[in-house]
């Protein structure tokens, strides 16, 4: 990712907002161990703020690591070149090294609303990251742990949430 951005679903950014969700698990069944908890609120826009920061830290803190390690870390897209040695060639210039690591990063797939009528309406999971506010009703599509997951936070955290899985047979 040619981008100084911090990738937004990391397992780190995951983790929190699994951890929250725990969170609120617990403060429900506070009364089931004695505890009397009224009125108590999740603020979205906390967890949020808090998580984005604290992966911008950690980010920072392993960033730094590797320049200490003497890690060239080069960022933008690159191929492999048909030098003899290995060689990679990033935004034109060209790297060579006995040992070249290339962090590919992923990006889902997003089909036209042409393939799928209304599929602009949607997000991928990064766009779970991106959300300002815990959203009412939400509907996630899939059925891989990320989904599962994503499903699973959301609605324990308030929102009414369907998890769509498509079945090729009947069982």
């Amino acid at each position: 990712n040619p981008s100084s951005v911090p990738e937004p679903t990391c397992s780190l950014c995951g983790q929190v907002m699994w951890n929250t969700a725990v969170h609120a698990e617990f403060v429900h069944d506070h009364a089931d161990y004695g505890f009397e908890t009224p009125g108590v609120k999740f603020n979205w826009r906390t967890i949020k703020d808090k998580r984005d920061a604290y992966v911008r830290r950690l980010n920072d803190i392993y960033e730094s690591n590797v320049k200490k390690a003497r890690i060239d870390i080069i960022r933008g897209y690159g191929k492999f070149t048909s030098d003899p040695e290995p060689t990679i060639e990033v935004e034109g210039k060209k790297y060579t090294a006995p040992h070249i690591l290339i962090a590919t990063g992923g990006r889902p797939a997003v089909p036209s609303d042409s393939e799928i009528p209304g599929a602009s309406l949607g997000m991928t999971s990064d766009g779970f990251f991106d959300l300002e506010e815990l959203p009412r009703r939400s509907v996630i599509v899939g059925a891989g742990y990320i989904a599962v997951e994503i499903a699973g936070i959301l609605s324990t955290l308030g929102s009414k949430s369907s998890l769509l899985i498509r079945q090729d047979k009947v069982v």
